[in-house]
C-alpha cells in the first residue's frame, strides 16, 4: 500500500470515528433531557397549588419589605432628608415609592408578576452588596454587605417556589 493510500485510509477512519461520535453524543443528549424533563414532572407533580385564601410566608414577609421600602422613602422626602447635600427631585421620590407600592401590592394579591419583579431587586442589591463587598474599607460596611447578601440570597432561594406555586394552574380531577 502507498504512502498516500495510508493517508487515504487514515483520513476516512478518522471521519468515520466523528460520525460515530456525533450519533453517540445526540444519543447522550437525549437521554439526559429525557431524564431531566422526567425529574421536571416529578418536581411539578409534587408541587400543591395555592389554595384562595393562601399566601406564602415569604410572598408576605416580600410585600411587607416592599411596602415598607416605598414608605420609607415617602417619608425621608417628608422630613427633609437630602442626597449627597441636595433635597432629591419629587420624580426621584415618586418613581421607586410608586414602584415598590404596586409590587407589595401585587405580592399581597399573590400576582407571579410582582414576585418576579422583587427578585429582579434582591438580584441587584445582591450584585450591589458584593461588589461593595469588594471594596469595602471598614469592618462594618463589610459586616452590613455580608448581612445584605445572606437576606437577599435567602428571600430569592424561597421565593423560587412560591413562584413555581403562584404560577401553577388548578389540577383538575383525574376520571
Amino acid at each position: 500500500m502507498s504512502n498516500r493510500d495510508r493517508r487515504r485510509a487514515e483520513r476516512r477512519k478518522r471521519k468515520e470515528r466523528g460520525v460515530h461520535r456525533k450519533q453517540e453524543l445526540e444519543e447522550r443528549r437525549a437521554r439526559m433531557a429525557a431524564r431531566t424533563e422526567e425529574r421536571n414532572r416529578e418536581a411539578r407533580e409534587a408541587l400543591e397549588p395555592l389554595a384562595d385564601d393562601e399566601r406564602p410566608r415569604v410572598v408576605t414577609a416580600g410585600a411587607v419589605i416592599s411596602a415598607l421600602i416605598s414608605l420609607s422613602v415617602i417619608g425621608g422626602y417628608a422630613i427633609g432628608i437630602e442626597v449627597d447635600g441636595e433635597r432629591p427631585a419629587l420624580v426621584q421620590v415618586i418613581a421607586p415609592a410608586l414602584i415598590f407600592a404596586v409590587m407589595a401590592w401585587g405580592m399581597w394579591e399573590r400576582k407571579y408578576w410582582a414576585v418576579l419583579g422583587f427578585q429582579t431587586v434582591l438580584l441587584l442589591a445582591l450584585v450591589w452588596a458584593s461588589l461593595s463587598l469588594v471594596t469595602a474599607s471598614r469592618w462594618q460596611q463589610a459586616i452590613g454587605n455580608l448581612l445584605l447578601i445572606a437576606g437577599s440570597g435567602a428571600l430569592f432561594y424561597l421565593n423560587v417556589k412560591a413562584m413555581a406555586r403562584i404560577q401553577m394552574p388548578e389540577r383538575l380531577p383525574r376520571d
